[in-house]
């Protein structure tokens, strides 16, 4: 049990760090911090020790951040796999998180030694969040662990079927999507190039570079509003005793909606930069946890889908 509980909060302290290394992100991006540090990595100006100007104390604090959580991130591996050989599940999340901090990592050094395009840096949103949600999924399998002793309790469970599953999958790959298309939002400098809710000169205007890309967020964003709408209706339909997809439910439409009026905020604060930025993190980090729920819900409804015998497996 001693050894169940040290992996459960090793698993929260790597999520914990993945989530500070995101979160971090946004704020080097914000801040235009990311070359606080020259075009060094890892050293900064040529030392160990950045000197004391914020945009560098920004960008080798989220250096240190993410080297610390990809330490966590490879303890947490090793130690799955030694001591939780009976989950495949939990050394497979392990595994991911370690794969994807490395590649984001790689990706975010090579962006300050040089020069990348704003897709690529977009993708290395991308994979930050994908190394976040595969980090919050081993945690909850590290505590569904310890609180019900196993996989045996998911038989217990009311099941879901194919249909369910296979939507829940799909709205996890949009929701993905529309994280890229608000990272690339950010990283060509494309916000505030609408002005209205439907962008200057109504819904489909002759649209240049920034605005376009802004519009295809704002209907992306828009659809998912739809999407964990239909997913919040269809739990409570035909599920309602499924208290967990009924909580997740919740926290779906909660985040949603959440990020929904952050980002009718970002249109009021544009000009006052101040609060701007903490508005685009709240509005980040609000799709940070719903893509990493809908990816634990993704694996919960693949488990739940499955007949009793092979959800023993």
């Amino acid at each position: 049990m001693r050894k169940i509980v040290t992996l459960k909060w090793l698993s929260y302290a790597t999520t914990l760090f993945m989530f500070f290394a995101t979160f971090g992100g946004g704020i080097v991006t914000r801040t235009e911090s990311g070359l606080g540090c020259g075009t060094e990595w890892p050293l900064c100006h040529g030392k160990f020790v950045p000197a004391h100007t914020l945009a560098s104390l920004i960008e080798y604090t989220h250096r240190l951040v993410s080297t610390t959580a990809g330490i966590l991130a490879v303890a947490a591996f090793i130690a799955f796999l030694v001591y939780f050989k009976h989950r495949r599940d939990l050394q497979i999340f392990a595994g991911l998180t370690l794969i994807f901090v490395i590649i984001q990592g790689a990706m975010g050094a090579l962006a300050v030694v040089f020069s990348q395009s704003p897709p690529v840096m977009a993708l290395h949103l991308g994979f930050a969040f994908i190394a976040l949600a595969s980090s919050l999924m081993t945690s909850l399998g590290a505590r569904q662990e310890q609180r019900m002793g196993g996989l045996a309790k998911f038989n217990q469970m009311p099941r879901t079927n194919k249909a369910f599953r296979n939507f829940v999958w799909f709205l996890t790959v949009y929701s993905y999507l529309v994280v890229y298309t608000g990272a690339f939002v950010s990283h060509t400098n494309s916000a505030g190039s609408c002005t209205g809710l439907f962008c200057t000169g109504g819904a489909l205007p002759e649209l240049a570079s920034g605005i376009r890309i802004e519009m295809i967020h704002r209907l992306a964003g828009m659809l998912l509003l739809v999407l964990i709408i239909v997913l919040f209706a269809w739990i409570y339909k035909s599920f309602k005793s499924n208290r967990e997809l009924v909580l997740q439910a919740n926290y779906a439409i909660a985040l949603i909606l959440f990020q929904i009026l952050t980002g009718v905020a970002m249109l009021f604060t544009l000009e006052r930069p101040d609060v701007y930025m903490f508005v685009v993190l709240a509005h980040m980090t609000a799709i940070a946890v719903l893509f990493g729920m809908l990816t634990y819900m993704s694996y919960l409804v693949w488990r739940l889908s499955k007949s009793a015998e092979l959800g023993q497996n």
